[in-house]
């Protein structure tokens, strides 16, 4: 059983750290056998916001968990809590998998994990992080970074986004979108998503994508072009752009090459279909395309990603 540590000191915020037990406390899909076992970790009774909290486990707890998370911190100007930082190094010595979420990256930093890798933050404390430690290769516009071993996440919601990141790594997509569905909040947003984005999904009915996004959801199928959607539409390709950036913070084209990968994904755990018939049935035309994107986007090739995340559960292909 994978082990999630969740620091827990007085002057964290109480979202992020509530959000992530949150996530990790139960699979919904009945599919991740095993689970994770989650532990909150501090050096006693702490106060989080207004709350007062009853750690499972001191902070040496986090030098034996496979997974440590690090949730924002109140004041990026005060002290940080006594004895987290050495916590958090030491975990990292022991090869537990990072994870800070928003200004968790302070704290990351601190301990020196960060250093020469790319990290982000809520976006109001980027510069604040990128001026207190030089050696962090802070990206101040995307929703969440993945080093491998070391993970770093933006405010609120980009939380969210890389706690599901999280169980789509561990366990496949299948399982990640029951999680989302449990929490009622989109499956998947890519983590290079811009943090800051006017209008997130398309909330009015009359909204310009409100109707084209579910058309092509139908025809991933098919070639798509820009030009096909702009003319479905009914606006430019210039005016359509404007748009797609404003409602999803990407373009037509990104934003149909994710959903593509999503939908191999998805078939990739829930049917035996050959690599082939995925990448037509995905819109990748090939499996020599499929493989290429698929490995350049997920990290493995399609074959490794079936063997892996393969739904043999009694859900599959339902």
């Amino acid at each position: 059983m994978t082990t999630v540590a969740l620091a827990a000191t007085d002057g964290m915020l109480h979202f992020e750290l509530a959000m992530a037990c949150e996530v990790f406390v139960r699979d919904p899909s009945g599919l991740a056998d095993p689970w994770y076992e989650l532990v909150v970790c501090g050096p006693g009774p702490v106060r989080i916001g207004r709350f007062r909290m009853e750690p499972d486990d001191g902070l040496d707890r986090l030098a034996r968990a496979d997974t440590v998370i690090v949730p924002s911190i109140a004041d990026i100007d005060a002290d940080l809590p006594p004895g987290l930082v050495d916590a958090v190094r030491a975990a990292h010595r022991a090869g537990a998998r990072l994870v800070s979420l928003c200004t968790g990256a302070f704290v990351l930093a601190a301990a020196g994990v960060l250093d020469g890798l790319r990290a982000t933050t809520h976006w109001a404390h980027t510069e604040a992080l990128a001026a207190r430690y030089p050696r962090v290769r802070v990206d101040p516009d995307v929703l969440y970074v993945d080093n491998g071993n070391v993970l770093a996440s933006a405010g609120k919601a980009a939380a969210i986004d890389l706690c599901l990141h999280l169980i789509r790594r561990d366990h496949g997509s299948t399982v990640a979108n029951a999680v989302a569905r449990r929490l009622v909040v989109p499956p998947h947003r890519a983590g290079g998503q811009a943090q800051f984005v006017t209008t997130p999904v398309p909330a009015r009915d009359d909204h310009p994508l409100a109707n084209l996004l579910p058309w092509a959801m139908e025809r991933l199928n098919l070639p798509l072009t820009v030009e096909d959607l702009a003319r479905q539409a009914n606006m430019s390709s210039r005016n359509l752009a404007r748009h797609f950036r404003s409602a999803t913070g990407t373009t037509p084209l990104q934003w149909l090459a994710t959903q593509r990968i999503r939908r191999a994904q998805e078939l990739l755990e829930n049917t035996e279909d050959s690599i082939d018939a995925i990448a037509e049935a995905a819109g990748m035309g090939t499996a020599t395309t499929l493989r290429r994107h698929f490995n350049r986007t997920v990290g493995v090739p399609p074959d490794a990603y079936r063997r892996t995340f393969r739904n043999t559960g009694p859900a599959a292909g339902s």
